[in-house]
């Protein structure tokens, strides 16, 4: 079984293999949080974005907030209980997203980090998992299906879409975080 050190300040780049896209992020714990604030530039099917975000996690990275913004104006702003109960901004519930602990932005393979960090992994361990996931074509919120499966505790994780539309072998460094994302992501810092 492998767990990760304790959060430390981090700064992570990722370039996109998909075009011309970058992800930047700083990581910085404080108070028993652990804040993430980052800028996405990048494409998806021809559209280009320009997004930034905050992402606040518990101690124990369950999401508890997430904030987007993006160059047009356009936002969303997202809180949980941690427990996997969500709502708006102005705290209307959102009962479609009971269950998901966690965010999958489109955009950056930040948020794969996440679940990965969340548990002590054994080799061969599997997780379903439920993510609200946000594409920064429409902001519009989704429920996503994901499968992980540890390979290498600390080191490399299976990462599959649960309609089995996708899947990669995830690298990842000791702090949990992704280095190699095939097809997708590579880390640069």
């Amino acid at each position: 079984m492998t767990a990760f050190p304790p959060p430390r300040p981090v700064t992570a780049r990722w370039r996109s293999l998909e075009g011309d896209g970058l992800d930047h992020v700083v990581v910085a714990p404080k108070d028993g949080r652990i804040v993430f604030r980052g800028a996405v530039i990048g494409s998806r099917g021809g559209a280009p974005y320009g997004v930034y975000y905050r992402i606040d996690c518990d101690a124990g990275w369950r999401v508890r907030e997430l904030a987007l913004g993006s160059v047009d104006g356009r936002g969303l702003h997202l809180v949980s209980d941690g427990r996997g109960h969500w709502a708006n901004g102005v705290g209307e519930a959102l009962p479609q997203f009971d269950g998901c602990l966690d965010v999958d932005l489109a955009g950056t393979p930040l948020t794969n980090t996440l679940p990965i960090r969340r548990r002590a992994w054994t080799p061969g361990e599997t997780a379903e998992l439920r993510m609200v996931y946000v594409p920064f074509d429409s902001y519009v919120p989704a429920v996503d299906g994901q499968i992980y499966t540890c390979l290498e505790p600390g080191r490399r994780f299976h990462y599959q879409a649960a309609d089995r539309s996708f899947e990669a072998v995830l690298a990842i460094d000791s702090d949990g975080f992704v280095t190699d994302y095939p097809g997708l992501f590579t880390r640069v810092i």
